[in-house]
């Protein structure tokens, strides 16, 4: 591969000493919370698990995010920046049992690398200070590395099978009228770009079902109760469609987790810990879809991922309304208010 030359120009390299900027802000702030929500859940993982690979495999997620909560403080203490609240030992009980099996935890973890890769990609092109950067730089690299440890135990232990084959074009072809026909006419199978999207779509909502149906079975208030079992009815529905999206055009799809997920009903976590992981799991999909919409060329998909992202932005939204009458909703950095400042 060509290695890219240096360019230099006459303006001067951004320093720690600059004011961080909204982006660099609300990044850092974005990345605290996750992990220190994180940092909770990997614990109590870790107290429940057999198989040493996957024990080794948590141990440098649990790493990874203590590194990354100890950078962010050490930014934040040079701006006077409150570090934030997020979560503690408070919100974890170490002393529940088990709420999943051993394999549940590698999907899990394949799952919130692809968060936190997702909310790396937006930030490094938009910060500007040095320290900043090379911090989300290195969180980059080191969740890319993990990831590969992560793929490697997923399919040495046969825990997933690899998106579908499809051949190789004969030649280069070019599209006519009925390329984004879904509903009537003739319809194409789907492409290489559809099928992924589906693909992780289907691994991901198996994932987050997994989780919502073992949060359901613990959660104690009966408000976050019903709305976890909603939300695991929508992701069941929206996983079948997607399923059967990959079955019209004779391809496999990933397997459910469900057999994953323990009889306990003792809750590990607290219902604040289960709620902000929900509503931020749900958040997070609104954008795989937007990614998901942006590649499609049927009318039939693009309704189909409507139709989901309006479901899951009313279930955000429900879970926010919770958050906030439970006074668990911390506040982001945020702009003046210069209508109130008197």
């Amino acid at each position: 591969m060509t290695t890219i030359k240096p360019i230099k120009v006459g303006s001067k390299e951004s320093n720690s000493n600059e004011k961080l900027t909204s982006a660099e802000m609300g990044k850092l702030w974005a990345t605290y919370m996750g992990n220190s929500m994180s940092k909770q859940i990997l614990t109590y993982y870790l107290k429940n698990v057999e198989d040493e690979d996957i024990k080794n495999l948590l141990k440098n997620a649990l790493s990874l995010c203590e590194d990354f909560l100890a950078s962010i403080t050490e930014i934040f203490k040079k701006e006077n920046f409150p570090i934030p609240v997020g979560f503690s030992e408070e919100d974890v009980n170490l002393e529940a049992p088990r709420l999943f099996e051993d394999e549940f935890y590698v999907h899990y973890l394949k799952y919130t690398a692809k968060a936190g890769m997702s909310i790396y990609n937006v930030a490094i092109p938009l910060m500007y200070r040095k320290d900043v950067k090379d911090f989300f730089h290195n969180c980059m690299k080191m969740t890319v590395d993990f990831m590969e440890q992560l793929k490697e135990i997923l399919m040495s232990k046969g825990y997933i099978i690899k998106p579908p084959y499809i051949p190789v074009p004969e030649k280069v072809n070019f599209l006519h009228g009925n390329f984004l026909n879904g509903f009537t006419g003739q319809v194409r199978p789907l492409h290489a770009m559809e099928i992924t999207h589906l693909y992780d779509n289907i691994e991901n909502n198996a994932t987050s079902k997994a989780l919502i149906l073992g949060f359901s079975q613990v959660a104690k208030k009966d408000k976050i109760r019903e709305l976890f079992i909603r939300g695991k009815d929508l992701t069941h529905k929206s996983v079948e469609r997607y399923i059967n999206q990959l079955h019209s055009s004779n391809l496999p799809a990933p397997a459910p987790l469900d057999h994953l997920v323990t009889t306990s009903t003792i809750s590990p976590f607290s219902e604040k810990l289960m709620l902000f992981h929900k509503m931020d799991m749900f958040s997070m999909k609104v954008r795989a879809f937007g990614n998901s919409v942006a590649v499609n060329g049927r009318h039939d998909i693009a309704m189909m991922y409507t139709k989901s992202l309006m479901n899951i932005s009313i279930f955000v939204e429900d879970a926010a309304k919770i958050m906030l009458d439970n006074g668990w909703f911390e506040q982001p950095p945020e702009a003046v208010d210069r209508e109130n400042l008197l």
